[in-house]
């Protein structure tokens, strides 16, 4: 498989970090020098996840020269879908794909290298020749606008990428990865299922006997998260999961072109950066100018890398996403 496509989208409405101060006790400096992030992109009016999948699916389906009809797969990768069941089939009709199997996958911010993965296999394995990876959330749906913590992290946004055979296996642009899951820290990072405002724990609505139950309203509480624990476990889980990517491509951090990893914070890039002796200017980041958009930072980072033309055919792009259940997961890939 190679990647024959990218493209990405945002919505049009922003906030600041001056408008977050007027919400919470909070300052540009103060959220500047803990996260890097300026500003985030929220949803608004008619715009939802899968429109702005649909945007930057045909994007990326433009650059690689493919029309809808002709993808095989479409895979998308969020956590915040427009219905329960999933929103990869509406992403599939929006774009005209009619011939294409569409499933949702669910790995928070380590998702679209998730489903990467899954893509390159599934034209490995022989059955698929184009694939569409979509990594798209619009997690503000679930932010407390009163939680310094968390209301400074999140913006809403997606990527995409087109997968396509390529001319043999040599030439498969996924060198080597890495993935893991961990769901006794599951704890740290979450929005559980509430019934009609009261967190549920994991247990089921009210039966049919139970008072108000044919009225009772299922929904997913807001974003909660242990920002010092989740810190600490990305900037081991980070440096730790590229280092054995790059051990099963046979590589070393030296090979390393263009570092890409989730957008979660700047310290954290930084940091991994550092770990694998990377300098700078091989870094990716644009957190100052979306913040964390979970499954979408990866391929929009991407998108505009190429686009300003950092990444380039032939380029070694080291990628990797970190975040709830918890997830980790990491890919060398020859762009």
């Amino acid at each position: 498989a190679r990647i024959a496509g990218v493209g990405m989208a945002v919505p049009e409405q922003f906030l600041t970090n001056e408008d977050l101060a007027l919400l919470v006790d909070t300052n540009d400096e103060w959220i500047r020098s803990r996260t890097g992030i300026g500003k985030r992109h929220v949803i608004s009016g008619d715009e939802t996840l899968t429109s702005l999948a649909a945007e930057a699916s045909k994007k990326a389906l433009a650059m690689a020269g493919i029309e809808a009809k002709d993808l095989d797969l479409v895979l998308l990768a969020t956590s915040s879908p427009d219905d329960i069941f999933g929103s990869a089939c509406t992403v599939q009709a929006a774009i005209g794909a009619e011939g294409a199997l569409a499933f949702d996958i669910t790995a928070a911010c380590s998702g679209f290298v998730v489903a990467l993965v899954n893509g390159v296999h599934f034209i490995r394995g022989g059955e698929y020749k184009n694939v569409l990876v979509i990594g798209a959330d619009v997690l503000s749906r679930y932010v407390d606008w009163r939680d310094r913590g968390t209301c400074i992290l999140f913006g809403d946004g997606c990527g995409a990428v087109v997968l396509t055979t390529a001319p043999s296996v040599d030439d498969c642009c996924l060198l080597g990865f890495d993935m893991h899951s961990d769901g006794t820290g599951n704890h740290h990072l979450t929005a559980q299922f509430t019934n009609n405002g009261a967190v549920t724990g994991g247990e089921s609505k009210p039966t049919a006997a139970g008072e108000g139950a044919p009225s009772g309203k299922g929904a997913f509480c807001n974003i909660s998260m242990n920002g010092q624990d989740v810190y600490k476990f990305a900037v081991r889980a980070v440096p730790d999961t590229v280092g054995k990517s790059l051990e099963r491509a046979g590589m070393a951090s030296t090979d390393i072109d263009h570092l890409v990893l989730h957008q979660a914070n700047q310290r954290i890039i930084d940091g991994a950066a550092k770990k694998l002796g990377l300098e700078p200017d091989k870094v990716v980041s644009n957190i100052a100018k979306y913040g964390n958009t979970s499954a979408g930072s990866v391929p929009i980072a991407l998108a505009e890398a190429v686009a300003e033309g950092r990444i380039k055919k032939g380029d070694v792009v080291a990628t990797a996403g970190f975040g709830a259940g918890l997830t980790w997961a990491s890919a060398i890939i020859r762009w």
